[in-house]
Formats: C-alpha cells, structure tokens, sequence
C-alpha cells in the first residue's frame, strides 16, 4: 500500500540502502482512462501518470542514480524522466497507489544488485565420482565393440 504522512498526503518513496524517492520530485497528472467506470466515463479523470525526473533526483546518492539510469535507460524519456502509468481501476485515488508501487517496484528491481559470485573448486570426492563415471561409461562402451578375430 501507499504510504502517507499524517497529512494525508502522499510520503517520499523508501528504497533499499537508505535511498528515497522524495514526495515532492513525483509529477503526478490525471487523464481520461480508457478502461472501466461506467456512465461517467467520459467525465472522470481516472488514468493517473507518475513523472519521476531521475537526473534531477536529490534523494538518491550519485552512484545510485548512475546505475539506474543505466538500467533503466530504456524506460526513460530524453531528459531522463521515469513515467509510470495506471489506469486498471475506476477510482484515481486507487490508480494513484498502484502507479506509486508500480514506479517503486521498478525502482527497486533496478536496484538490485547480484551478489559477487565467489570461486569454488570441486572436492576431491567430486573429481573423483566424475572420474570414475568416465571410466565407467568407456567400459560400457569398449563392451559394445564386436570382437573379430583375427585371421592368422
């Protein structure tokens, strides 16, 4: 769900390693929906857009903003503006909190990192149980062969 502050408005976005999208950097803008709503349709402004201007971000730390303009490049208007659109639902009030956690997911997914992959070696039993599965598959196969003899 959407977190709001006691003033019933809209809180900054938590993001992992102490980052925030701050309340006040998210554009939000109200359009007709093409979806459900019955005989107002036409009237209500219920499709709701979240314009978040990544470059100008001052909640993230730098080496963040790198990464996600690097991995969120392709979702991202020229002037490196995240856009997150919802208009599933009837009300705006209900679009408003998917389109938040839908810009919060991706945010979020962009912000995972793997961790390093640390080099292993195989155990001495390990090399050992592939060794002799080689030595036995060559069996199998050498006992296939047709033993001819040899004329003298």
């Amino acid at each position: 769900m959407v977190e709001r502050s006691r003033d019933g408005r809209d809180s900054d976005l938590r993001l992992s390693g102490g980052n925030r999208i701050p309340a006040a950097e998210i554009v939000e803008l109200a359009s007709r929906s093409s979806g459900p709503g019955g005989q107002h349709v036409n009237t209500s402004s219920t499709r709701v857009t979240l314009r978040w201007n990544l470059r100008d971000s001052r909640g993230i730390k730098a080496e963040v903003r790198d990464r996600l303009l690097a991995r969120l490049r392709p979702r991202l208007s020229k002037d490196g503006v995240l856009i997150v659109h919802a208009d599933r639902h009837r009300s705006r009030e209900r679009n408003r909190e998917v389109a938040r956690e839908r810009l919060h997911s991706l945010v979020e997914t962009a912000l995972y990192q793997e961790p390093p992959r640390r080099a292993t070696r195989p155990t001495r039993a390990s090399k050992r149980r592939r060794l002799d599965a080689k030595r036995h598959r060559g069996k199998v196969k050498s006992q296939r062969q047709i033993q001819r003899d040899e004329p003298d």
